[in-house]
């Protein structure tokens, strides 16, 4: 007689502790609504530059469509270096030096990343808030992410960082612009922060994905801040999907020192093999592009957004990216995943601060969303809290 599976007794300690996203959630709560006013997501709203969609056609019709080299296709990692160039004054370094790679997408590097440095019980510090992934990689490498409380001003800095090493940390990750609050570090603040890794023989991972997304106060000298102008010895990541608008062709890449790069490859290896193929040719193309009038739109929504919560609620200025990470004024004695589900009621989706903190303060708000739109959600939000 056939017997039904235990399924509860099938599933592994990894995937019985990770817990579905609490922006799927949301959506669950969210489903009965017909037009919601979607201030959720970290999508951006332009399509994809015409020069991309042709070029990914005809690496289709060109029959480009097989694996890569599970590095990457040269012509992309010809285009990323002379962008690590001209930007960083990285150059490839085949003798030992520096090293790169393409990934599928962001995510795909940080898994691999950390799948390459933690052994169990290894320690990762990241800042909370945090990116909603990063708490998982623990769970998905058997090492243990240790929060870096960065509240209220949402700046890691090396002070913070500091109090929480011990002799099994092994990595820092900054993430800058950041989400969920669009927090900028400067030059100073990276710069501390490289010189206590280098100090305590710790690898400085930077999560740049929303490099070209930084604000025109952000920049310093005119570039974008990051440490790895001051040290070689970091682990930089960064995508082409929400700075282009194809976050699902899941392109990123590592870069960084050639051992750490070349573990990672082989395990993209018997993993994700190669990132998309036709998505690699298309971004070949991707640094001829000026984003730059988008950005400039972007941070005229940031403006609006800190307009609107002005003398009602507290947000800490976005340097970058597309959120706000804003308090819920502690006077309407709600939790922010309380707020959140008034704000649904009223048809506007926010997500609560508790699903990138291990706080639940604060919501954030998406500004990758039409200007009226914002406009509308903005008023509903502050309606809200004034009642």
């Amino acid at each position: 007689m056939e017997t039904a599976l235990d399924l509860s007794k099938l599933l592994s300690r990894r995937a019985r502790s990770i817990d579905a996203s609490g922006i799927r959630k949301v959506f669950d709560l969210a489903a009965h609504l017909k037009d919601p006013i979607n201030l959720s997501i970290g999508q951006p709203d332009f399509p994809v530059p015409d020069e991309l969609k042709r070029a990914a056609i005809k690496a289709i019709e060109e029959n480009r469509n097989g694996y890569t080299q599970t590095q990457g296709c040269p012509e992309l990692l010809r285009a990323i270096w002379t962008r690590l160039g001209s930007e960083i004054g990285w150059t490839p370094e085949p003798s030992g030096g520096l090293s790169a790679i393409v990934t599928s997408g962001t995510s795909g590097a940080l898994l691999l990343a950390m799948m390459c440095l933690l052994d169990e019980g290894d320690e990762a510090i990241v800042p909370d808030p945090y990116f909603v992934m990063y708490p998982q990689l623990g769970a998905l490498t058997g090492g243990r992410i240790v929060t870096c409380d960065t509240y209220p001003d949402f700046r890691m800095t090396a002070a913070r960082i500091e109090r929480l090493i011990t002799p099994r940390t092994k990595v820092v990750l900054v993430n800058s612009p950041g989400n969920p609050t669009g927090v900028v570090l400067g030059e100073r603040e990276l710069a501390d922060i490289v010189d206590l890794c280098r100090a305590r023989g710790i690898l400085l991972i930077s999560d740049e994905i929303y490099d070209e997304f930084t604000f025109s106060e952000s920049l310093e000298g005119g570039r974008f801040p990051t440490p790895t102008r001051m040290s070689k010895d970091c682990l930089l990541i960064r995508g082409f999907g929400k700075t282009y608008g194809c976050t699902g062709w899941r392109l990123g890449f590592v870069a960084g020192p050639h051992d750490i790069v070349q573990s990672i490859a082989k395990l993209q290896q018997y993993t994700f093999v190669c990132a998309p193929s036709m998505a690699q040719y298309a971004a070949v193309h991707a640094y001829d592009i000026d984003m730059r009038p988008w950005v400039n739109r972007f941070e005229k929504r940031r403006d609006t957004v800190l307009a609107a919560f002005d003398g009602v609620a507290q947000v800490a200025r976005p340097g970058g990216a597309f959120y706000a990470f804003v308090e819920v004024p502690p006077a309407l004695g709600l939790t922010a995943s309380q707020f959140v589900e008034k704000a649904i009621a009223e048809s506007v989706l926010v997500i609560p601060g508790k699903v990138f903190s291990t706080r639940d303060t604060h919501f954030r708000l998406s500004f990758a969303a039409k200007e009226e739109t914002l406009e509308r959600g903005l008023s509903v939000l502050r309606g809200l809290m004034t009642r």
